[in-house]
């Protein structure tokens, strides 16, 4: 009997240690979509500016931007502790920083400079992470496949778990990309510090079944990035509020149980960050007047 107890207690201390990441978001908001609610993200190399850290703090805060996700390249490593600091001055939260690695994590040269950076600065986040480059993907099963991405992904989850952070799966890359496939990993792993991030800028292939898998992972989900969706052969990434699909898709998003941050992105919208943000949120204001959130866009006045 004695024996049983124990078991049973090692069984529950096991489901208590695996609570989704998202279960941080009921501390969120209802007010998704107001502008207090938006990260900027992909603003970094998109913008023909180039923008240091200090100039991109300032035209952020002068949007009413209250997060950034940080989408650098290898250029700007020297700048990540001045990026961080221009961010604190101009109280902007570091919502994510993004990270592209390949299946020996242990051996990239930049993982450890940002675990540093955050460690140091002693910032708590999400870090958006991309795997690619696992080689004969196509040839394994199904299982091999969860296996091959796991392995990276639980020695990155690992390490940011060490300083506080979270791991987003990003939505792109294949079959990585493929929002069931992180499902599977997610599970497999059972780590209490790993999450999805969705991006409608990924999204042409989803379009169709949004509505069907998106419930799925909600337990899951960190973080929501908005684009513009254009049916077709193929499907065009367009602005905000100039597709045919991202409204419907941002209703359905509204109406769920999510209650995170919904980012805003620059990319291909516009050669200058600052513009192509604009018009971003130009965009969704549109889309929120036509589906009546007048709580939300009280925010933008």
């Amino acid at each position: 009997m004695k024996n049983k107890r124990i078991v049973c207690c090692f069984f529950l201390a096991c489901l208590m240690a695996y609570q989704p990441v998202c279960a941080q978001k009921r501390t969120g908001t209802d007010n998704i979509y107001a502008r207090q609610n938006l990260i900027a993200w992909c603003i970094v190399p998109f913008d023909v500016k180039n923008r240091g850290p200090v100039e991109r703090a300032e035209m952020l805060s002068k949007l009413g931007f209250t997060m950034l996700a940080y989408d650098w390249r290898e250029k700007h490593i020297p700048e990540f502790d001045q990026e961080l600091d221009a961010l604190k001055k101009h109280h902007i939260k570091l919502q994510a920083f993004w990270l592209y690695s390949g299946p020996n994590p242990e051996n990239d040269k930049t993982l450890p400079l940002i675990l540093d950076v955050l460690k140091r600065h002693g910032v708590k986040t999400q870090i958006w992470c991309m795997i690619d480059g696992i080689k004969d993907m196509e040839k394994m099963s199904q299982q091999q496949k969860i296996e091959a991405v796991a392995k990276p992904v639980s020695y990155i989850a690992d390490k940011a778990a060490e300083i506080g952070c979270t791991v987003g799966l990003y939505n792109h890359g294949g079959w990585y990309g493929v929002p069931e496939n992180q499902l599977e990993v997610i599970n497999y792993l059972k780590r209490s510090n790993i999450g999805i991030v969705y991006n409608f800028h990924h999204a042409e292939g989803d379009i169709a079944r949004f509505s069907t898998f998106f419930p799925k992972i909600l337990p899951h989900l960190m973080a929501v990035n908005l684009m513009g969706l254009q049916n077709g052969n193929p499907v065009k990434v367009v602005p905000i509020g100039q597709g045919d699909s991202e409204a419907e898709m941002i209703r359905v998003v509204k109406a769920s149980t999510y209650r995170g941050p919904i980012g805003i992105i620059n990319e291909d919208t516009a050669p200058d960050a600052e513009v192509g943000l604009m018009m971003n949120m130009e965009g969704l204001t549109k889309i929120l007047k036509a589906q009546s959130d007048t709580k939300a866009l009280e925010t933008y006045k």
